[in-house]
């Protein structure tokens, strides 16, 4: 199958070559002249009635080539909303269409990629997950109806991530980023032994610039440093920003280089995690970035309403899992070493999974878990996300709960800082309103936070947006906490967002004016390929 979608995408190729030279050589101007007026023949002795079949020739290998990458498309999408928009950028514009499709469409680049790519995982989770699984199965640690839910999730992610459930754990929500810089700062300063950094978007601004000098200075004290950036999420970092951390000792390596990272920001497999793991035993994750508009300095978006997590005990091992192996497919350097696993204190009875998900993934570990969480809650689903553009799975669940009277509410944000994701947003607002979703607009400043509360007793917080990109295309991480303390402090912040809400009612939203549906209807059809 994968030969014959690469010889179709070949047969497309020349026909589009063949389309394309000598239409416009016999288009040229000069050309049209002399065939007119100096003789009967037209160029070169050429007649001119054999242009005309030429050109009728080429329109057929034309009409060809569009099957052939239609043929294409429908062989390799799976997703019908994908396979509807590149059709139908194709139907608008053949060559566009096609050369978008020939470098961004199509997995044959995904699967070189991450072909026979190897799965680092220390031993010790591997067997830890196995005891699991197989406990999970066959005992009734799980039999008291409260804990069916964490069951049903724990299995999943044991199946789909092979990442155990871990009790050791200390946890802390730490809400927008001032909380998240100021306590990732004082424990970067007592760090010990190493420091491994993980982030989709760095900037060479002041708290990047504050972080750098914090590394520098630790490398300078013989801490280990690894630090991987995004390629392009990272694009405006500079040489200088990552030379001064090379000269200090710091091993720097970027993310899946591409060419022209300004032209395909959005369009590449992009490794979307914030991560930070300190000497084993703290762990950072969540939605803030590097940089000054994450503390709300950025004029036009304003307040950054962000959540972030720090961790601390034994599920710090799993993102430090994380971390080696995307390490390893950056530099093939192999870091599983038990130094970077370190013997642990106690730090308390927190239940903790970490799921991770990506193109080089088997399963899609996040999408399947949040469609398990809401399929499965029996009181209340609250999501805070700055893009709300669901697959087909995650619209029905959301749908089915709200119609199941369970208190389903989606906060996303009043402005856009990416104008397609936010017009495709809105283009799900008024189905799901119609089935009973609540959805608020957040009008205090720009939201980005990624958490998700179910009932009383199981939350996530994470890199991962509801929407296509994250699921299905970007490497991910998102923490799930499965204890009512976390529940509550969640809902702390969930109930204090709300107040800086305007709820979005169904009534007028369906009275909408009609360019706001065009510009909705525009976005929908770009999101899923964008």
């Amino acid at each position: 199958m994968h030969k014959l979608k690469k010889y179709f995408l070949l047969l497309s190729l020349l026909l589009l070559i063949l389309y394309l030279i000598p239409n416009f050589i016999l288009d040229m101007k000069f050309i049209s002249f002399i065939s007119k007026n100096l003789n009967r023949k037209g160029v070169l002795g050429i007649n001119r009635n054999y242009i005309y079949i030429f050109r009728s020739v080429l329109s057929i290998l034309f009409i060809i080539y569009i099957i052939a990458i239609a043929v294409v498309i429908f062989i390799e999408n799976k997703n019908p909303q994908k396979t509807v928009a590149w059709l139908l950028l194709l139907f608008i514009n053949p060559v566009i269409g096609f050369v978008l499709y020939l470098f961004l469409g199509q997995n044959i680049r995904k699967k070189k990629i991450f072909k026979n790519e190897e799965n680092i995982r220390s031993k010790s989770l591997k067997d830890m997950a196995e005891v699991q699984l197989k406990a999970v199965k066959e005992t009734d640690i799980f039999s008291e109806d409260r804990h069916a839910l964490q069951r049903r999730l724990i299995s999943l992610i044991l199946n789909n991530s092979k990442s155990p459930v871990t009790i050791n754990n200390r946890s802390q929500i730490l809400t927008n980023g001032n909380n998240k810089f100021n306590e990732l700062k004082k424990d970067l300063l007592n760090a010990k032994h190493h420091i491994h950094i993980e982030y989709f978007i760095v900037k060479n601004d002041n708290i990047g610039n504050e972080l750098k000098n914090i590394l520098i200075e630790k490398a300078k004290e013989g801490l280990e440093i690894r630090f991987i950036y995004d390629s392009v999420g990272s694009w405006r970092l500079g040489r200088k920003y990552i030379n001064d951390l090379k000269s200090a000792g710091i091993e720097v390596v970027g993310f899946l280089p591409v060419f022209l990272p300004q032209l395909s920001r959005e369009l590449n497999y992009r490794n979307h995690r914030k991560i930070i793991i300190i000497d084993g035993c703290i762990g950072f994750t969540g939605g803030i970035n590097i940089g000054d508009e994450y503390l709300g300095k950025d004029k036009r978006l304003g307040f950054w309403r962000d959540t972030h997590m720090k961790i601390e005990g034994e599920a710090v091992y799993e993102l430090q899992n994380i971390f080696i192996n995307d390490w390893y497919f950056c530099t093939r350097e192999n870091l599983e070493d038990l130094k970077y696993f370190p013997k642990l204190k106690y730090y308390g009875e927190q239940l903790i999974q970490i799921a991770s998900s990506g193109p080089d993934n088997e399963w899609q570990s996040i999408l399947q878990s949040y469609f398990s969480l809401i399929t499965f809650a029996t009181e209340r689903v609250w999501i805070t996300t700055p893009y709300l553009i669901p697959d087909e799975s995650i619209m029905m669940a959301l749908k089915t709960s709200a119609l199941s009277d369970v208190d389903v509410r989606i906060i996303i944000p009043d402005i856009a800082d990416h104008i397609i994701a936010f017009w495709g947003s809105r283009s799900y607002v008024e189905e799901l309103l119609k089935a009973g979703v609540k959805i608020y607009s957040y009008k205090k400043g720009f939201v980005h936070a990624k958490t998700l509360l179910i009932d009383n007793i199981a939350a996530s917080v994470g890199t991962a947006n509801l929407d296509n990109r994250s699921f299905h295309i970007n490497f991910e991480v998102n923490v799930f906490v499965y204890e009512k303390e976390i529940a509550k402090r969640l809902e702390k912040d969930f109930l204090n967002d709300f107040k800086n809400c305007g709820e979005i009612l169904y009534e007028n939203y369906k009275n909408r004016g009609l360019i706001q549906k065009i510009k909705e209807s525009i976005g929908k059809i770009l999101s899923p390929i964008l």
